[in-house]
């Protein structure tokens, strides 16, 4: 979602629970022609939104793979009539490989190779024109289709990624709280498959083990993993105790 969207979201539930006349009176950061500055300003509150992705560079990282890999089963000419899963290890789609041509070979691959494929798991590393493992399952009798998708890496960095892009933020916001405005760190996850939040709070908690990042009165995080169900979420309370 675009962070206007989102920003607007936000409003419309503090005015749905205890704000009833909220409204964004201005957006700093669509005015300053100079520097910087925060997203939105409503009533008492001052908002400035972030996101950031589960893994380091998750979403360029998830564009390669949809370019190589992404949404390939709705390509093939026929539906195959046993389930496959092929898994990818999270970082085989690279930049300087031939995504159009490797899409190409796993539909070739997927019609013209798996029906010979015994059931079971496999670990494919010899196809032709494909430069990296494949992790198949195949399984006769269940629902038929074929399903990508890429393992998840062992991670520790988001806590350090968290600190030092909340301290960017949390340093716009540090001069609205000093004209005493409440200011508010809205943080955003569109990530369904990996982030949730409880792992979001842990991961904030790692990241400022003192409480609350200087300048930033509240730190709220917006779920946005389905853009018709946003949830929003206080931490506050939480990252203090």
């Amino acid at each position: 979602m675009k962070d206007r969207d989102v920003i607007d979201a936000f409003v419309v539930y503090l005015r749905k629970h205890g704000h009833p006349s909220l409204v964004i009176d201005r957006r700093p950061d669509e005015e300053n022609q100079d520097s910087a500055d925060i997203d939105a300003i409503a009533g008492p509150f001052a908002i400035e939104h972030t996101s950031i992705d589960t893994l380091p560079n998750q979403r360029r990282d998830s564009d390669w793979f949809l370019q190589a890999a992404g949404g390939l089963e709705k390509e093939l000419p026929n539906k195959p009539s046993f389930r496959l899963n092929v898994t990818l290890e999270y970082g085989a789609v690279t930049r300087g490989q031939d995504w159009t041509a490797i899409r190409q070979t796993l539909k070739n691959w997927i019609t013209d190779d798996s029906p010979s494929l015994d059931d079971g798991c496999h670990v494919l590393d010899d196809i032709d024109g494909v430069p990296f493992r494949l992790h198949v399952i195949k399984t006769t009798g269940r629902r038929s289709g074929v399903f990508f998708g890429r393992f998840e890496p062992n991670d520790d960095t988001l806590p350090d990624r968290i600190w030092e892009q909340f301290g960017r933020k949390a340093k716009k916001l540090a001069k609205y709280r000093s004209a005493g405005q409440l200011t508010v760190l809205l943080v955003e996850s569109d990530d369904i498959a990996l982030m949730n939040e409880l792992k979001m709070l842990e991961s904030i908690r790692k990241a400022y083990p003192a409480g609350l990042p200087a300048g930033v009165d509240q730190i709220w995080f917006a779920d946005t993993s389905i853009p018709s169900e946003i949830e929003f979420i206080e931490f506050t309370s939480d990252i203090q105790q």
